[in-house]
């Protein structure tokens, strides 16, 4: 199958991306340079030079939602993709509501607490939907460590699943990179093996 073939079945379908930071960003990059027809995204952050350091943004969007920047970017690479950006705090009154429609869903949050609130809602609520998570990625070196985990039919995990962030264990680009991608290559494949 050429690359043409698959970003034309890739363009048939709806992605979410919970969170629009360093996973979020990045990923969504990838899978608009897939090919992939829509992606949902939702974020309430505000963009800050801080974030630059490893999240896919420019200096020229600071102080921007990270959704809008994130649309915006999207468009740059890829306009055929389709981005829907919503710009609030996902909830679990909320997230069935935004990700109405999506085929596969991304965890990109930074707190356990909200990852476990996005799971537990989404396994509840929208069930059969895939949920791929990141988890365990800060720091650098120790690439091996990586890995995409399936825990059962709707559910997987990216990253080392160890690896908590510190201040002295701060998630940089290369890994947060790597687990984004790693998450990207999930929604391909899931989506590859969809009619």
């Amino acid at each position: 199958m050429n690359i043409f073939r698959i970003r034309d079945h890739l363009s048939r379908f709806r992605v979410g991306i919970a969170g629009a930071g360093g996973l979020g960003s990045n990923c969504a990059a990838s899978l608009a340079r897939s090919g992939i027809g829509t992606i949902v995204i939702a974020d309430f952050d505000i963009l800050e030079p801080g974030n630059l350091y490893r999240q896919y943004y420019f200096t020229c969007q600071l102080e921007m939602f990270k959704a809008t920047a994130l649309k915006e970017t999207i468009a740059r690479i890829n306009p055929d993709t389709l981005v829907i950006a919503h710009t609030v705090q996902l909830n679990p009154e909320n997230i069935q509501m935004i990700y109405s429609g999506c085929d596969v869903i991304v965890e990109a949050l930074d707190e356990v607490e909200m990852k476990d609130m996005l799971a537990e809602t989404i396994q509840e609520k929208m069930p059969g939907i895939p949920l791929i998570m990141g988890s365990g990625l800060a720091g650098w070196g120790n690439i091996e460590s990586l890995r995409c985990r399936k825990i059962d039919d709707t559910l997987y995990v990216c990253g080392d699943e160890t690896t908590e962030t510190t201040p002295d264990n701060p998630a940089l680009a290369p890994r947060v990179s790597i687990v984004a991608n790693m998450q990207a290559d999930m929604v391909v494949g899931i989506l590859m093996n969809k009619k």
